[in-house]
């Protein structure tokens, strides 16, 4: 195996790593602290949206082109890019809510159930996200290796 492959599956195997740690800490912790559970979910959503628009935007973008003509990749960047939030936004629909049917519960089965419903949310957006991700490091593997 080359070094750059190596490289690549080193950095893949330390996101994934990255994610379990992050698990288990929330599994251990005794009591959920939602001040900042809120400023990380705003970090990480501001870490992903730059991610996201400034640097797999412009490679997708590039990609297409390459494969197409350069209005075409711009356009189908462009779809790709609202297919996922149009995805997400049918996710967040139809995943069930609470509110409404909650009646007479305390605060904190209200607040466990908006969390359960973020949980819910935040796991398939990962899952989802997952799929294209395992994907680009199997073409970048193949590319690296074949180049």
């Amino acid at each position: 195996m080359s070094s750059n492959v190596l490289f690549a599956l080193s950095l893949t195997i330390m996101a994934g790593l990255a994610t379990g740690i992050g698990s288990v800490i929330a599994v251990f912790a005794k009591k959920t602290n939602t001040k900042f559970l809120a400023g990380s979910l705003g970090f990480s959503a501001g870490v992903m949206i730059y991610v996201s628009m400034i640097e797999i935007f412009s490679k997708a973008k590039a990609y297409l082109s390459a494969a197409t003509n350069e209005t075409s990749g711009y356009y189908l960047a462009v779809i790709s890019f609202f297919a996922g939030i149009l995805l997400i936004g049918l996710i967040d629909y139809f995943v069930p809510s609470t509110e409404g049917d909650i009646g007479n519960l305390t605060e904190t089965v209200k607040q466990d159930n908006q969390l359960q419903r973020m949980g819910i949310i935040t796991a398939l957006a990962i899952g989802i996200h997952n799929f294209p991700d395992g994907f680009d490091v199997l073409m970048l593997i193949t590319f690296i290796k074949y180049e």
